[in-house]
């Protein structure tokens, strides 16, 4: 059985990156890898403005750094503001490895002294934004934030929300609350990924 997203999905920015360990083992032709906001809901098994912020926050820094050269995955340095266990910035951290190569101990220790990809995300940095993409050929940083308060949810929301989670919704408003829910998600991603009042972007 196939996978049946919301069709704005398909319609939502792609971050297209050069994997140079993909291309050296073959994985995709010249490492080029196209990530879609679908990859993000598999990682994280769910769609929210979290994940869908934390996709335009790495798609903006990347194209802060790298402007019309495809950035290099596997050769950024991923820094966190607030801890590991700190509110939603596991889930950050995870669209910025999914999408950037970034791992901390635990990631890729590379072939023959390339290649690596642990010990290149941290948390609990002193930055002025949520998260700092670096380039580890030039250094230069890129530090990103996400405004959402600028794009509210629908207030019905408010009052669906716990019958949802209490199991008193019916179908319908099940469903409704579902929809309302994407709908937020659908004008971070096609309305505001390029909006620099809603995606900060500070180059350092």
């Amino acid at each position: 059985m196939s996978t049946t997203f919301p069709d704005f999905y398909a319609a939502a920015p792609v971050v297209t990156m050069r994997d140079p360990l993909a291309a050296f083992l073959g994985a995709a032709a010249d490492g080029i890898i196209d990530y879609r906001y679908e990859d993000a809901v598999r990682l994280a098994g769910h769609s929210c403005p979290t994940v869908a912020s934390a996709f335009v926050m790495v798609r903006a820094a990347l194209k802060a750094l790298y402007g019309e050269e495809l950035p290099r995955r596997g050769e950024i340095g991923v820094d966190l503001r607030d801890a590991r266990d700190s509110g939603v910035t596991g889930v950050i951290a995870a669209v910025a490895t999914l999408i950037t190569g970034a791992a901390d101990a635990g990631g890729f220790k590379g072939l023959g002294g390339r290649f690596a990809r642990c010990q290149r995300l941290a948390f609990g940095r002193d930055i002025p934004g949520t998260m700092r993409l670096t380039r580890l050929d030039s250094g230069a940083a890129a530090t990103v934030a996400a405004r959402l308060d600028g794009i509210p949810g629908d207030p019905r929301m408010g009052a669906l929300l716990p019958r949802c989670l209490d199991g008193s919704a019916t179908a319908a408003e099940a469903a409704l609350f579902g929809e309302l829910w994407q709908a937020r998600v659908r004008c971070l991603l096609l309305d505001h990924a390029d909006d620099p009042a809603v995606v900060l972007v500070q180059l350092q």
